[in-house]
């Protein structure tokens, strides 16, 4: 307690204190005032300095944030998947920067773990679970990641399917490749090869189908593809866009990974609208009691469908071939494939040997959206990238993806085995 023969002056009424007006005529206690003022001001400017900076200048930057010279930097969307992850695989072995971008709806987080085994060294690669249909969580990606080109593959990819469900895919395709174009447009990524599909061509008079052939999608899923082809031509002429875009339209897919690292592995309730090779497996495994054929009527040598097969393989070696040979202000177009046609009834006694399985065979009527012939002429895809597919031998690839199938009869698992 202070003495009592030392008065205080008292503040006049109505005034609020200030520092300058209190009385520190005790010497003794001048340097305890002071530095409690000293401490207050240096606290109170270092909540300052950190309430104002966005967190991400809080801590040391992702080297995911910051663009390296000599690395190139890529999204993939639906990197979970049978083909991203493919493509990824090939992305990661070529010393790209590899981030997947996959909300797991067909994907499978087993991919994932398999190519982050495969490439555990820091900035190399990266998941991120989210959806493309949310415009806010794919600009916040874009906006904390520096990436130098898109390879969008995200898609919900069955023609049967699309005919039950064809908003959904209207939703997923042709909406969702528009938020990824407005996030590139937003923060000037300037590359995008487009996983498109021989589905927009429909059924066309002549064969082979060359990229001029006339687009008249007779299904859900060529429609929606077309129209997301459409968006990305459409900006890509305008003056503000600048982009490098590569469409790659490719048919039927087959194969894996020749080192068995990567199969597909589709959802068990999806079979019944996957491709055939999935459909061969699983009769060939006793999955399913028989391998069901829908359409024997088709205008073709046999009455079953022909299509052209390609190896996942040489697919992914074109997008890869497309990416470095993009170049910005201008937009290549290309049809992958092998350039020929095989029926489906070829397609299954291949299996057949591939698969050592005398295969149960049941013929259907058509499926809704099928057409009867479709394969590619892959002159201009030869010429201007110099790619030509290498896995033709229909029997081989079905090989390499039979010896996948029989050790992963379940596929990867399913997606809640591992929690991010």
């Amino acid at each position: 307690m202070l003495p009592t023969n030392r008065s205080r002056p008292q503040p006049r009424p109505g005034r609020s204190w200030s520092f300058s007006e209190m009385d520190f005529s005790d010497p003794k206690r001048k340097p305890r005032y002071l530095s409690k003022i000293l401490m207050v001001a240096l606290l109170t400017a270092m909540c300052v300095v950190m309430l104002t900076q966005p967190p991400c200048h809080r801590r040391s930057p992702s080297v995911f944030s910051i663009h390296e010279p000599g690395v190139t930097h890529v999204l993939v969307t639906g990197g979970a998947g049978y083909i991203g992850s493919h493509a990824a695989l090939r992305l990661l072995k070529d010393s790209f920067r590899v981030t997947i971008v996959d909300n797991l709806s067909r994907g499978n987080i087993g991919a994932i773990k398999v190519l982050q085994s495969l490439f555990p060294e820091p900035g190399r690669l990266q998941f991120i679970y989210a959806d493309l249909g949310d415009p806010k969580a794919v600009n916040r990606i874009f906006a904390e990641n520096a990436f130098d080109a898109v390879m969008h593959f995200a898609a919900v990819a069955y023609v049967g399917e699309s005919t039950l469900e064809p908003l959904r895919y209207y939703h997923n395709i042709t909406g969702n490749t528009l938020v990824v174009l407005e996030a590139m447009a937003a923060h000037s990524v300037k590359t995008l090869i487009y996983s498109s599909t021989c589905a927009t061509y429909g059924e066309p008079e002549k064969m082979p189908i060359t990229e001029e052939t006339p687009q008249f999608p007779i299904n859900p899923y060529g429609k929606a593809k077309k129209m997301a082809e459409d968006i990305i031509l459409d900006f890509s002429k305008s003056k503000k866009s600048d982009m490098a875009v590569m469409i790659l339209r490719y048919f039927n897919v087959i194969g894996s990974d020749p080192k068995g690292r990567l199969g597909e592995a589709p959802r068990p309730e999806l079979r019944e609208h996957g491709r055939i090779s999935g459909a061969c497996f699983d009769a060939a495994l006793g999955v399913i009691p028989g391998l069901k054929v829908k359409g024997t009527d088709y205008e073709t040598a046999d009455g079953t469908c022909i299509r052209d097969y390609i190896d996942v393989t040489d697919l992914v070696d074109a997008h890869v071939k497309a990416l470095n040979k993009a170049e910005r202000g201008k937009v290549g177009i290309y049809n992958v494939g092998t350039g020929k046609g095989r029926s489906v009834k070829e397609f299954v006694e291949a299996c057949k040997k591939a698969t050592g399985v005398d295969i149960k065979v049941d013929y259907y009527p058509r499926r809704p959206g099928d057409y009867a012939e479709v394969y590619s002429d892959p002159a201009r895809i030869n010429r201007e990238l110099n790619w030509t597919a290498q896995h033709t031998d229909l029997q081989e690839s079905l090989r390499v993806a039979w010896t996948w199938q029989k050790k992963h009869n379940s596929g990867y698992g399913p997606p809640q085995a591992m929690i991010l």
